[in-house]
């Protein structure tokens, strides 16, 4: 019987992100992960702390961006691969109302580390903004999959990884320690994403499955460094490339591309850009998100058995924080929020 300290089931943003915070706190594990169908590599990457629809701040998006910058530059210099860009995030404006607006935002308080107060002149014929755009400050894009192939590399070399599907039904719940197969362990994190609605375990009626869809297309002349954010992101690739979406589709949890969102993303594109390009991809993922649109963390009525699930949308950015969150509540018997904690859905 192998003996751990954690078993993780899932190897998304969230799983990752509790691996390191474990790795740091010399704790061992080991994490069972088929390897397929993560929403995290179907993202778009990006972390930013404003809400750019409504130009208001990310619920303590200060305090997820300050662990998430550093979180992605040591992650990238452990596994020796680039994962972090720092770019800005180009806001195309609609109007001249909405220019008034976003200098009204920029002035408060929460938003003026985050938001240029400058609306910056369109310069870019290949890009539609008449009244010019709004840059987010603070923010950029990982690889996601270049992160999970890398970390699942790492874990490989580390025999910290099985490549299996987690059968619920054969986990052994005791008062201190789980058993599964032939691992014995304190303690069992489930970071299964969207999947954690085959879970006995877990509680699923205030989880939402929100299918999203991203486009890859290939647009010589947009020549864009920056994010551009409009009725949808359009995110540089290389080698002029761009990941263009996202779709958001409620209570899908199929995993397979539609036609009808590659033309509806098709045609929020085309109301941002005028340049020529050819689609080359089409790829789906289902967010694992939650009714409240809070995180779930913690546990229910085994303490042997957490939680860390329901991201959503930006996964990438509270992911890092969260990891840290869920260690303190799990060892030290600190007190989650009541905003995250998965105990708020209890009854």
């Amino acid at each position: 019987m192998k003996k751990v300290d954690y078993i993780i089931v899932g190897l998304g943003i969230a799983g990752i992100a509790f691996c390191e915070t474990l790795r740091k706190n010399k704790k061992n594990f080991v994490v069972y992960d088929t390897g397929i169908n993560h929403s995290t590599v179907v993202s778009g990457g990006v972390f930013n702390p404003v809400v750019l629809k409504r130009f208001t701040a990310v619920w303590k998006g200060s305090d997820f961006l300050e662990k998430a910058i550093p979180f992605y530059e040591e992650i990238s210099k452990q596994l020796q691969v680039d994962l972090l860009e720092k770019t800005p995030i180009y806001r195309i404006l609609n109007s001249i109302e909405e220019q008034n607006d976003w200098m009204v935002a920029s002035d408060k308080k929460a938003l003026f580390p985050f938001l240029s107060s400058e609306i910056l002149k369109n310069e870019n014929t290949a890009i539609k903004a008449p009244y010019g755009f709004g840059k987010v400050l603070e923010c950029g894009k990982i690889n996601p999959s270049k992160l999970i192939s890398a970390y699942r590399n790492y874990l490989n070399n580390n025999n910290q990884l099985i490549t299996e599907a987690f059968e619920h039904e054969k986990l052994q719940l005791k008062n201190d320690a789980v058993i599964y197969k032939d691992v014995s362990s304190t303690k069992i994190v489930f970071a299964e994403g969207a999947s954690v609605v085959h879970n006995p375990f877990f509680p699923t009626d205030n989880f939402v499955g929100n299918k999203g869809e991203y486009i890859l297309i290939k647009a010589p002349e947009l020549q864009s460094e920056a994010i551009l954010k409009g009725p949808l992101f359009i995110i540089p690739q290389g080698d002029n490339i761009y990941k263009v979406g996202a779709t958001y589709s409620r209570d899908d949890f199929s995993k397979d591309a539609t036609d009808e969102d590659r033309k509806a993303i098709v045609s929020k594109l085309e109301k941002m850009i005028s340049c020529d390009y050819e689609v080359i991809d089409q790829i789906a993922g289902v967010r694992p998100t939650v009714k409240d649109r809070k995180p779930l963390l913690g546990s229910l009525e085994h303490k042997t058995l957490l939680f860390f699930n329901g991201l959503g949308t930006r996964g990438i950015l509270m992911a890092p924080l969260l990891s840290e969150w869920l260690y303190n509540f799990s060892e030290k018997n600190e007190n989650l929020l009541s905003d995250v904690n998965i105990a708020r859905f209890k009854n």
